[in-house]
């Protein structure tokens, strides 16, 4: 161990959860970064803003639900450019349900998205740890929370389901969000009420990290909320 070197020593999570207070943003990132051991990517980050990487990705939705996705970045070409490092314009933490397949409702490609997913789009310390390392050292200018039609997880909160195993976390991670709408599980306008509300609820949370809150400031990053339709494909902003 290199004791010239403490920064280097850290856990990412430990260096990531508390670098907001004792380092800049810049600073912390450079010595995440470090700890990479893998080369520059041979293409860059795009140089976009937070307004034109939402706009960016609003844009690859509409070509989507028109039925006009060009599948852009998805050729042998880019994955061999991509395999020396990422630079994603934009990270999205989404449900994982198998129906809201990130990339191609946005149409875009390898590289281009920093994805989290897990059941009910919710923000846990592993989930925003995540998006930290992706804004803080990968560069995503936007970060997009997605909750969806009939979301399952949302609705068997609704219910107040019995779940067995760590299913109940989930549960518990969702209930303060939606405790306005329980029991009205039947009511197709009161499920998306609440999965709104739990993605105003996840960006809230997710606004609390003080380093994506000190990107923020910096204007270096936008936190979004999102919902996603099955049945039209459309993505609606959240607010």
């Amino acid at each position: 161990m290199d004791n010239n070197k403490p920064l280097m020593n850290l856990s990412r999570r430990n260096a990531i959860k508390y670098g907001g207070g004792f380092l800049g943003t810049g600073l912390l990132a450079a010595a995440l970064g470090s700890n990479l051991n893998s080369p520059e990517p041979v293409v860059a980050q795009s140089e976009v803003n937070s307004e034109q990487a939402l706009a960016q990705l609003m844009a690859g939705n509409k070509r989507f639900v028109a039925g006009k996705s060009k599948y852009p970045n998805q050729n042998l070409t880019r994955l061999q450019q991509v395999a020396l490092g990422q630079k994603p314009f934009a990270a999205v933490l989404s449900c994982a349900d198998s129906r809201v397949p990130v990339e191609i409702i946005f149409d875009q490609g390898f590289g281009d998205i920093f994805v989290v997913r897990d059941a009910g789009n919710i923000a846990t310390d592993e989930e925003i740890g995540s998006l930290e390392f992706g804004t803080l050292v990968l560069g995503a200018k936007v970060l997009l929370v997605i909750g969806h039609e009939a979301c399952g997880a949302v609705v068997s909160t609704l219910k107040g389901a019995e779940v067995p195993g760590s299913i109940s976390s989930i549960i518990e991670a969702i209930e303060p969000a939606v405790a306005t709408y329980k029991g009205q599980q039947d009511n197709k306008q009161a499920v998306r009420q609440a999965v709104e509300a739990n993605v105003r609820y996840q960006v809230k949370t997710l606004e609390k990290s003080p380093v994506l809150s000190k990107l923020i400031q910096e204007g270096k990053l936008k936190i979004v909320g999102a919902y996603y339709s099955l049945s039209t494909r459309e993505i609606t902003l959240v607010s």
